[in-house]
């Protein structure tokens, strides 16, 4: 699966669990471990697990596709997500607010996910 392909379907899953804020960096020629990072956010640790566990089940059951990584917790407030071409950031209000990510890549192109 293509990139661009692979960050669709995990915005798809994401707002299947009602991700909110949901934004795709382009990290092509910013970055040389990865082409994009999806951003989102849960209201609440529950529901950043249930975005996470959403996004696992789905690429694996339709596409096979296994993350090479997943650390943090909802409890922490950050949940990664790393499929090598598209790491997925799954963020409470709050460690979205205080962590930035959007603002610490601003040289890269953003975009809501499936806008463009």
């Amino acid at each position: 699966m293509e990139p661009d392909e692979l960050i669709a379907e995990i915005a798809r899953y994401a707002a299947d669990k009602k991700a909110v804020d949901v934004v795709e960096l382009d990290l092509r020629g910013v970055l040389g471990y990865t082409d994009y990072f999806l951003v989102c956010s849960g209201n609440t640790a529950r529901q950043a697990k249930a975005i996470q566990d959403g996004i696992l089940e789905g690429l694996k059951r339709e596409h096979g596709l296994m993350p090479r990584l997943v650390e943090g917790t909802a409890e922490g407030g950050w949940i990664l997500i790393d499929f090598i071409d598209v790491v997925v950031h799954i963020f409470t209000p709050q460690a979205r607010e205080f962590y930035r990510l959007e603002q610490l890549w601003g040289e890269a192109p953003a975009r809501a996910a499936g806008s463009g």
